[in-house]
């Protein structure tokens, strides 16, 4: 295939918004499209979607780009938020609940449950994750038993349960296809690391039949071909599935053990490959990078539940329209926080601690504290729960760690990549691309259809970084995180 004749369309389903972006075969985006979308919080801890809305949002966007394409793409990614639960009828491709969002600890009471002796240590030998309510088993679980009927129609094949990327894949093939990738099922607590298939084990643990379960496919290569819809056309290869996560780990082309990213986004992801699975001792996940039909590669991965999310709720709770503007001119004009910590675990706090439990404390407060530097700490919380499970990955991956590739909204605010390069002590390369994880969806699928013959040939492509190195002196260093210590020991507290 001609490169140059070819375009890719991928698709990036995040939780605030559905984005998608024309690629061509050098690598390069050449029309994008955004829509945003609305996120529910019906009780205390509970977070949720509507599932019609994310699938029209993929449309509109979907035709947006297609309206500036000269032809039809020669194949199709899909990039997705992870771990957010799906449940819909086969025969109608309706869904029959709220889309659950990641972020939710509905299923908290089930897993305190199954917290028996011995447990959590054998889902984590054969998972590589937590027992943790923020991975899907527990969403799913929540679903089939709150939902009229569902558990008996779902043994019965009539329901189909999956995450975001299995929704969008079965309703772009008209309910042809019900499939995810291995990325994906890696973050269920369902799918076997060691066979590489749904846990028959885990889901009599989690009451979840497998009838309900979508084929696990690898992440390159095609699934299905898209079915007309709207301005969509029939015939458009599926090529290219991948949590949006491990999407941005391949749109820094960090295919190689020694390569990391972090993504800064309603949450966070800090990711590594690694050559074989490593069970982590420090909280982190064992998970899939990517795989293809050759190959499996996996990775260390520590999880944020809020970084994003706590500038946009300190927004809401001043008042301000945009938030992450005045969030960072606040925190410019303030350059130290004067001893404020602002620990956001709204709704628990992940790796490498995952405590479901602990809620969001603001530490250090003073007559003389105010509201920049409250912005001040907000945004240093993001860097600070980078920074520790940057030095987690580290120490388990056994191999240095010398720079950090950033990507996702706030890692186009200057100020807090400087800080982030100070406190990891290493280079950070930010991304001046706005649309990485997309790009790891576009690379995928063309690799799919043959756009590219391998990875060193995705390595050679083009992409453009913002380099902060660090510059903070090593005692100012030791106090900053010496009270960030503090401030999550509080947190932690029984």
């Amino acid at each position: 295939m001609n490169p140059a004749g070819a375009s890719i369309l991928a698709i990036d389903q995040g939780t605030t918004n559905t984005k998608a972006i024309l690629v061509d075969g050098a690598g390069q985006v050449r029309a994008r499209a955004s829509t945003a979308l609305s996120v529910s919080y019906p009780r205390p801890s509970w977070v949720e979607q509507d599932a019609a809305a994310i699938w029209q949002s993929v449309v509109q966007c979907a035709a947006e780009v297609l309206s500036t394409a000269p032809e039809t793409p020669v194949a199709l990614g899909i990039s997705n938020q992870r771990e957010s639960v799906v449940l819909w009828e086969r025969a109608t491709g309706e869904a029959l609940a709220p889309c659950v969002i990641w972020q939710c600890q509905r299923g908290n009471a089930l897993v305190e449950t199954l917290k028996q002796p011995g447990v959590a240590e054998d889902v984590h030998r054969r998972t590589g994750l937590e027992l943790d309510p923020m991975f899907s088993a527990s969403k799913m679980r929540w679903l089939l038993d709150n939902t009229p009927g569902a558990r008996q129609r779902a043994a019965a094949g009539e329901l189909c349960l999956g995450t975001i990327d299995s929704w969008l894949l079965f309703k772009l093939t008209g309910g042809r296809v019900h499939a995810c990738d291995m990325t994906n099922a890696s973050r269920t607590l369902l799918f076997n690391l060691h066979t590489l298939d749904w846990d028959d084990d885990l889901l009599a643990l989690f009451g979840i039949p497998r009838q309900a379960l979508p084929a696990v496919q690898p992440s390159t290569g095609a699934v299905g071909h898209t079915a007309a819809e709207s301005t969509l056309p029939a015939g458009i290869p599926i090529a290219g599935l991948i949590g949006d996560s491990h999407g941005a780990l391949v749109g820094h082309a960090g295919f190689a053990p020694g390569a990391v990213k972090a993504t800064y986004g309603t949450g966070s992801s800090v990711m590594t490959p690694v050559a074989t699975p490593i069970l982590s001792q420090r909280g982190l996940s064992t998970t899939i990078a990517w795989s293809s039909a050759e190959q499996v590669t996996y990775a260390l991965e520590g999880n944020i539940y809020a970084t994003g999310a706590t500038i946009g709720w300190l927004g809401k709770l001043f008042g301000w329209p945009d938030a992450a503007a005045t969030v960072t001119e606040l925190a410019t004009d303030c350059p130290d926080s004067e001893g404020v910590y602002l620990v956001p675990a709204f709704v628990g706090l992940g790796a490498p601690w995952w405590n479901a439990n602990a809620r969001g404390m603001i530490h250090g407060l003073t007559l003389g504290s105010g509201a920049p530097h409250l912005a001040r700490a907000a945004l240093e919380s993001i860097a600070y729960q980078i920074y520790d499970i940057f030095a987690a990955v580290q120490e388990e991956a056994g191999i240095p760690l010398t720079v950090l590739h950033a990507d996702g909204g706030a890692s186009a605010n200057a100020l807090l990549m400087q800080f982030q390069a100070d406190l990891v002590q290493c280079p950070v390369l930010a991304s001046t691309s706005t649309d990485v994880s997309a790009l790891g969806a576009a690379y995928l699928a063309g690799l799919g259809v043959g756009v590219w013959s391998s990875t060193e040939e995705l390595i050679a492509l083009q992409r453009g970084d913002s380099r902060f190195a660090p510059q903070m002196m090593a005692d100012r260093r030791d106090t900053l995180l010496s009270g960030w210590r503090t401030a999550l020991a509080r947190v932690l507290l029984p």
